[in-house]
């Protein structure tokens, strides 16, 4: 079990300096914005880990240019399919020889479990091999057409495009984005969240490690209201994808559409595990609980909204709160294997939580506040960080704020139906439509609630499963577009049409003379 005094160390030895600059380095280009500095804090204790420099204006329009500069070089954007997937499966491996190192570091800044961050950050080499694979493979294709015309259909990349990835998910939203984006021969421009900054920091050192030619992968961290307007707002972005709350991707929205540019947005989420009758009863009591309280309820697609058949919602209930009550007592430092459940992301984030539970009309059946003293596992201090428990509230309306908002913390409500219509109009029953669970040993059941509730991502008996082959994105208020798959790898290209008259040369001097004398009708288009 590594102590407290541990992670700081680690903390310390990787970031000593007080400085842990733009990557690639911009600081001569700061001309007169100053340099403006963040720190990173562990919200496990409150400790410092290291001081950012934040992007300025003139730091953004110059990597912009640069991206631009080497875009239009055709360094990247204009080499050969095999050799960008090459270069891919290299950093790749080199992710991956370096997954324990940034599984410490990602526990560090976000207060996640290493439980949960081994899990996460051991897959996210394949979606770097999935574009690799998808470049060795995909073909472009010529088009049927009319007369003596050949048709072909190319992918050709966008240009200079712009990534804007949260805390909750820091280096796996980042990757879910860089790679189809890389694949499809863009420069890229991410922003971090000022929360959460440092590995990807450290995986743009590992694309020009790998060998992704300098200024087509720049990292500008620094605040959304600043750094982030300031990258979006350029007119040479050209798409702009970002995972955020839905209030932030409205805004953003307006300024990439005034510039007539692509956009994405993953955005907020309240997803509702629907538990019928005939449900394996544990496997959807520690499916629920998976689904609402991993990443201490800071996902997008956490289920925050159980919906318990009539028939066994008593017998539901005990178990969950005892499975709830277990996740409690074995709460502690997040570098502990042992631990089940970190903080959240901050002391603001913990304030912003209490006041929506000290607004909700329901009841609290467990947790519901700040967790103070000492862990029962490892003596972690709960005070010292930004500790919430995992909480459920019963007696809800689908008009109260835990009902209707997006907590992004370990708070869940639950309420019972009758039948399967009333079941999916509860489910229904929300303004977002990212992520669904459904839990019953009915296989038509299964199939026809799937089909009826609004979310873009359905999981029957199993929650939060992400692969990259599968298309990832939300209904209603929830965003637009997709991640992953071939739909974020075409997302991040455009068709071009090349058509060529193959006629006979004799022939065509004849055909495509429009205004020919004999008035002969001609087809036109």
């Amino acid at each position: 079990m590594l102590a407290t005094r541990t992670a700081t160390h680690f903390a310390q030895r990787m970031y000593h300096a007080t400085q842990y600059g733009l990557y690639p380095p911009l600081g001569s280009q700061s001309g007169g914005d100053g340099v403006e500095e963040f720190t990173v804090y562990n919200p496990a204790d409150g400790s410092k880990l290291c001081q950012v420099h934040a992007a300025g204006q003139s730091d953004v329009d110059a990597s912009i240019q640069r991206a631009q500069e080497v875009f239009d070089s055709g360094a990247w954007s204009k080499a050969s399919t095999f050799s960008r997937a090459k270069t891919l499966g290299n950093l790749a491996r080199i992710l991956e020889a370096r997954l324990p190192e940034m599984t410490t570091i990602e526990c560090l800044q976000t207060g996640r479990t290493i439980r949960e961050m081994r899990a996460q950050l051991g897959r996210l080499p394949e979606w770097i091999d999935y574009y690799a694979a998808l470049l060795r493979t995909r073909q472009d294709f010529v088009a049927p057409t009319q007369g003596k015309l050949l048709n072909y259909v190319q992918r050709v990349p966008l240009g200079v495009v712009a990534q804007i990835t949260p805390f909750n998910h820091p280096l796996l939203i980042a990757v879910k984005k860089i790679a189809p984006a890389l694949a499809a021969g863009n420069s890229v421009i991410v922003k971090p969240s000022e929360w959460a900054p440092i590995t990807v920091l450290e995986f743009a050192k590992m694309a020009q490690e790998a060998g992704v030619p300098e200024g087509v992968l720049t990292v500008l961290p620094g605040f959304g209201a600043t750094t982030g307007k300031s990258i979006i707002s350029n007119p040479s972005i050209r798409k702009v994808d970002v995972t955020a709350g839905t209030n932030t991707g409205r805004v953003m929205g307006a300024i990439v559409g005034s510039n007539l540019a692509a956009f994405t947005a993953e955005l907020g989420g309240k997803a509702p595990i629907v538990i019928f009758d005939d449900a394996d009863l544990v496997s959807a009591v520690n499916g629920a609980a998976f689904a609402a309280f991993v990443a201490s309820g800071q996902t997008c697609v956490s289920g925050t909204r159980l919906i318990i058949q009539e028939g066994i919602y008593e017998s539901f209930m005990k178990l969950f709160i005892e499975k709830v009550g277990s996740i409690r007592r074995r709460m502690g430092n997040p570098l502990n294997p042992q631990s089940t459940m970190g903080t959240v992301i901050s002391p603001t984030s913990l304030q912003r939580i209490e006041a929506m539970m000290s607004r909700t009309k329901g009841t609290v059946i467990i947790g519901g506040q700040r967790m103070a003293g000492l862990s029962d596992l490892d003596d972690t201090d709960f005070s010292k960080g930004a500790f919430f428990p995992p909480t459920v509230v019963g007696d809800v309306e689908i008009t109260d704020e835990l009902w209707e908002e997006e907590v992004f913390g370990p708070v869940v409500v639950v309420k019972s139906f009758k039948d399967e219509v009333d079941g999916i109009a509860l489910a229904n029953a929300c303004k977002y439509g990212l992520g669904a669970g459904i839990w019953t040993s009915d296989l038509s059941r299964a199939h026809r609630v799937a089909a009826e509730i609004e979310a873009g991502l359905c999981w029957v008996n199993t929650h939060h499963r992400n692969d990259p082959t599968s298309p990832w994105g939300g209904m209603k208020e929830s965003g637009i577009g997709r991640e992953n798959g071939i739909e974020a790898f075409e997302s991040y290209s455009q068709s071009k049409s090349t058509i060529i008259n193959i006629a006979p040369s004799d022939s065509t001097r004849v055909t495509d003379d429009w205004f020919a004398e004999t008035g002969e009708e001609k087809r036109y288009g």
